[in-house]
């Protein structure tokens, strides 16, 4: 009967949103050649834990995160892993971004964001009728600056962008006046002009460079982009068929099951298919948000808004990329792309909105 009850308070419009996600993902590993199924068995695997692991939070309770101790604990065990980076990270595609350990491997850049949430969720909620005071955006953007700057030296640079987006979300959420969000936006724009001058490297220069004209270096820097527009292009209005995606098929499309998963599922399952897993995101972020609102503290709406924003950025921003409209960062697709990770950072994510529901 208490598992019934339990059961009953689960949004289960949120959950049945996030399905389609899963088994778009999920067709779209099985259609690759060549691989054995072995991406859709390891993902169908992650699913069925990262679905225990929602479960498994929502039915916790979670009340003590409003306490700033344990908030505190959190972030920075996360960014000590980031940390850890530094010593014991293993190099893939250039970036250290993973820690191996035995048979699994975990990338922090994915749990930093979430334990970043939560924390300015707490920092916002006991401040919100003088958020007007400059400096709460000033330490704030400490909280957000390390795990930023830690996660850029891996060098991750769609990382480090999702989580300034969110910083920057949740400061416009809390409430700031217009003339410190004018000196918020002069701070973004000089932040941006001292990295492209001094700290970010030449290949990711070439990246953005290759954004803007991919032909100068058609088999180099330029090669991604040209790849996932011929992907999303041939797919038309219909799509190729499952399993008919040449790009993924033939390796044309590089690492087709994780930052380019949208380019392949494009071009098997066309612009309809597209809009599908669009429609399907959207209602995802629209839950999350029709959610918050109806809590009755300012933490629990400030996480969903936390939480909204950090989906809808890392879906556009994926999007982005995969369709020629922003400079290839590599960057995962929530629910999607494969990856465990990923997918169990989003879906105790989840969870962490789903108990704050419930026990509100």
């Amino acid at each position: 009967m208490l598992m019934l009850e339990r059961l009953k308070k689960i949004d289960w419009v949120l959950v049945l949103s996030i399905l389609p996600l899963l088994v778009a993902g999920l067709i779209s590993m099985k259609s690759f050649d060549g691989t054995g199924d072995y991406f859709f068995w390891r993902q169908f695997i992650w699913i069925i834990l990262g679905l225990a692991v929602f479960f498994g939070i929502s039915f916790l309770d979670l009340r003590w995160l409003r306490h700033s101790l344990p908030l505190v604990l959190i972030y920075f065990s996360v960014n000590a892993l980031l940390l850890m980076l530094i010593f014991f990270g293993e190099a893939t595609k250039g970036a250290a971004s993973w820690i191996r350990f035995g048979v699994f491997s975990l990338e922090p850049s994915e749990p930093a964001k979430i334990a970043l949430i939560l924390i300015l969720a707490k920092y916002f909620s006991r401040r919100h009728i003088e958020i007007a005071n400059i400096k709460h955006i000033i330490v704030s953007g400490f909280y957000a600056l390390l795990p930023v700057g830690m996660v850029f030296l891996q060098p991750d640079l769609g990382s480090a962008m999702v989580i300034s987006a969110l910083w920057f979300g949740m400061v416009m959420a809390s409430g700031i006046s217009k003339k410190h969000f004018f000196i918020l936006a002069a701070a973004v724009v000089s932040v941006s002009a001292i990295l492209w001058l001094f700290f970010l490297a030449p290949y990711q220069k070439a990246r953005i460079y290759s954004f803007l004209n991919p032909y100068l270096d058609p088999s180099g820097a330029g090669y991604h982009t040209i790849q996932t527009k011929i992907a999303v292009g041939s797919g038309g209005l219909y799509g190729r068929g499952i399993g008919f995606g040449s790009q993924s098929r033939l390796e044309f499309l590089p690492e087709h099951q994780t930052d380019f998963i949208f380019a392949a599922y494009a071009e098997e399952w066309g612009f309809l298919g597209s809009v599908f897993l669009i429609v399907f995101f959207a209602l995802t972020v629209w839950r999350v948000a029709r959610i918050g609102s109806s809590l009755n503290d300012n933490f629990g709406r400030l996480y969903a808004v936390g939480l909204g924003i950090l989906l809808t950025t890392q879906f556009f921003v994926h999007v982005g990329m995969n369709v020629g409209l922003l400079p290839i960062t590599g960057l995962p697709l929530p629910y999607v792309s494969y990856g465990g990770s990923s997918l169990l950072t989003f879906f105790a994510a989840a969870g962490i909105l789903m108990s704050l529901k419930i026990k509100s």
